[in-house]
């Protein structure tokens, strides 16, 4: 029988429990950041809810009242603003959305733009690693060149070149609130590929609030796409183009159970029983170790992109 949430009930009498006390937990307690491979603490989550609540020194760049409110924030050592997006979805009960955010088949239903969705592994039942790519699509018009990150989803109009990300998710379902974290990382069999640019999540997280039969979406990013985009323009669309986003998940979230209904398993969601998550590969600490020629930190900046 499949248990809802959290480790299950026989995790600490598993022959995993060694495995992750030993590889995992003694590993790092550093700060999430790009290219630390940790498992998600009560802080890191905590973190997350203070930046979504906490609106000291952000900026209101954009107000429609309960339907999507869009702030900025400047924040030291990176160049591309912290974006944080507000909504209310009426009629749609949190666990949905909650679905639609982990689901990587129905992704491919509604984002048009994501290329490649590929789980690389899991580090435990609620954090995983995987890689996520783009491509650009020509019926965009110029006026729409920029980056756009959400939903461990990029979108990359053309003349941008493609996009790619190595991410460490975590996840925390608590019932009535609902916590998804993710930011980049590194993996020996993921490095960057011709053709392109390997952007970093500094950070990406969800909070979800249940409001009876509807639920509140707090929504925060900053990412580096990386290559000859200025920040400037980047930072400046990412804005503009976050309630059309907002407008984009709530038609997603509308159509989902529909969808996974008729699906040949509607029970398959490893983020929601977590005995799931044990069925894919594991993912060993020692193949996400940070590499000079390749790090996530890095500033390079890559040819054959407009300017």
């Amino acid at each position: 029988m499949l248990q809802r949430g959290g480790i299950p009930e026989n995790w600490r009498t598993s022959p995993y429990q060694e495995v992750f006390t030993r590889k995992i937990y003694s590993i790092t307690r550093n700060k999430m950041e790009p290219g630390v491979v940790k498992i998600a603490e009560d802080s890191d989550f905590d973190m997350l809810k203070m930046l979504v609540d906490d609106h000291t020194n952000w900026r209101l760049e954009y107000d429609q009242g309960i339907e999507a409110k869009v702030w900025t924030k400047s924040t030291p050592n990176c160049n591309f603003r912290m974006v944080k997006v507000q909504a209310v979805f009426q009629n749609i009960h949190a666990s949905t959305l909650f679905d639609v955010l982990h689901d990587p088949d129905y992704r491919k239903e509604w984002d048009e733009h994501m290329q490649a969705s590929i789980e690389i592994g899991y580090l435990n039942p609620n954090n995983d690693i995987g890689y996520y790519s783009c491509t650009n699509k020509k019926k965009f018009k110029l006026i729409n060149l920029g980056y756009y990150k959400i939903l461990l989803l990029v979108s990359c109009p053309a003349p941008v070149k493609n996009r790619d990300f190595v991410l460490q998710r975590s996840w925390l379902d608590m019932g009535a609130e609902k916590l998804i974290l993710n930011h980049s990382v590194e993996h020996k069999d993921y490095t960057p590929r011709k053709g392109y640019i390997r952007a970093i999540s500094h950070l990406t997280g969800f909070v979800i609030r249940s409001l009876g039969d509807s639920c509140f979406l707090g929504y925060v990013s900053q990412t580096d796409p990386r290559g000859k985009l200025p920040p400037w323009l980047v930072n400046k669309i990412t804005q503009k183009f976050a309630p059309k986003v907002v407008k984009t998940l709530k038609k997603a979230a509308e159509n989902y159970e529909s969808w996974k209904a008729a699906q040949k398993d509607p029970t398959l969601k490893p983020w929601v029983y977590p005995e799931l998550t044990l069925l894919s590969p594991r993912v060993s600490i020692a193949d996400c170790v940070s590499s000079h020629s390749a790090s996530v930190t890095s500033t390079t900046n890559y040819d054959g992109e407009i300017d």
